[in-house]
């Protein structure tokens, strides 16, 4: 027998929980998806250490502006972990980034996006980036990088996160500003999806305390609960590029995420006019009804938390009201009139109702939802 101490076993990357090979063949996998995601200005391919696009027609701009926005999905993300469905979570990543900056009036050009992992499963991040792709196509935006990253110890084997970035440009003489608001403008509201990829930890907390499944069947839903809650996210930019570029009469574009519909509109009016919002004027779909009667939650919690059937509001002149309900409505997102703008003195002012006057630090104008949703 010896006497000699065994050699301790050796310690790999790969022992340690990262998978070097399994990522390889994620990147082969998403190739075809990505390359899909593209725009004449992209040079080079995938795999390169940064995704280079060509912006040599800004030079033609009188004074380009970039404007750039990043985001993640929140905790919708559990949701498609929880059903192994990771193929429409790239939509609700896309839609929170480039929607951000079509606020603006600015186009979104191109896109990358971080995928952190507790294991590499090649098929299952293929499906993450092939949604992120087929989203940035819709949106007419080039995925031109991306990273994914193992974080064994960190995160659980099938536990991930998805964040991206974005970068778009607008002549500075077309940028929406507040200033451009005038009293006699309508508010459009642009019809949402469902919940897009605000608000569930408070969904996930009001189906989890009833102790109702994912794959119990919802009636007024039409689906499965899992299904409703996977719902992706609405893009919207190409489409609002579509209107300002074509009927115009476009003064403020409003993204409804975090914040709700009255906050979020205030952050794109100037001080000194009041928007009235009327929720008469549209259904609120099933989901949000669920979710306040399940949960007991308070109106006021529910409206600051979830878009509740509008992911965008629309200030346009009164003279263009038609034309962009009707552009709108051809390209498939249901439009109406949600409300006015007021000058704020002369606005008015239901009693015993909350008006928001700006939000997230910006010093806007002011607004207040009326009304009752028709049932």
């Amino acid at each position: 027998m010896s006497d000699q101490p065994s050699s301790p076993a050796p310690i790999t990357y790969a022992s340690a929980g990262v998978d070097i090979e399994a990522g390889d063949k994620a990147v082969e996998l998403m190739k075809a998806s990505v390359h899909r995601a593209t725009r004449p200005e992209v040079l080079g391919g995938l795999g390169g250490f940064a995704g280079m696009f060509d912006a040599s027609a800004l030079a033609a701009m009188e004074r380009p502006v970039l404007a750039t926005s990043t985001d993640g999905v929140g905790t919708k993300v559990a949701i498609a972990q929880a059903l192994d469905k990771h193929d429409t979570i790239g939509f609700d990543l896309v839609g929170m980034v480039v929607d951000d900056i079509v606020v603006c009036g600015a186009e979104p050009l191109f896109m990358t996006d971080y995928i952190a992992c507790g294991r590499v499963v090649p098929e299952r991040i293929a499906a993450i980036v092939g949604g992120i792709a087929e989203a940035c196509a819709s949106a007419g935006v080039a995925l031109v990088g991306g990273e994914t990253a193992e974080h064994p110890g960190l995160l659980g084997e099938d536990e991930y996160d998805v964040a991206g970035a974005a970068t778009g440009v607008v002549e500075f003489a077309d940028i929406l500003r507040p200033s451009l608001v005038q009293p006699g403008d309508v508010v459009l509201g642009l019809a949402s999806s469902g919940l897009h990829s605000n608000g569930y930890s408070l969904v996930r907390r009001v189906f989890s305390t009833a102790d109702w499944a994912l794959d119990r069947d919802v009636p007024e839903l039409g689906s499965t609960l899992g299904e409703a809650l996977l719902t992706p996210t609405r893009v919207y930019a190409a489409d609002l590029l579509s209107l300002i570029r074509g009927p115009g009469g476009v003064h403020a574009l409003s993204h409804v995420t975090g914040g709700g519909l009255a906050a979020n509109v205030a952050r794109v009016l100037p001080p000194g006019v009041h928007a009235r919002l009327d929720r008469s004027t549209w259904r609120r779909p099933a989901i949000f009804d669920l979710v306040g009667s399940l949960g007991h939650v308070p109106e006021d919690d529910l409206e600051r938390t979830l878009n509740l059937g509008v992911g965008f509001a629309a200030v346009v002149s009164p003279d263009h009201v038609d034309a962009a309900v009707a552009h709108l409505g051809e390209r498939g997102i249901p439009t109406w009139v949600m409300g006015e703008i007021h000058e704020a003195q002369d606005a008015p002012i239901a009693d015993g109702v909350e008006v928001v006057r700006g939000a997230k630090g910006v010093e806007g104008g002011s607004v207040q939802v009326v009304g009752t949703h028709p049932r």
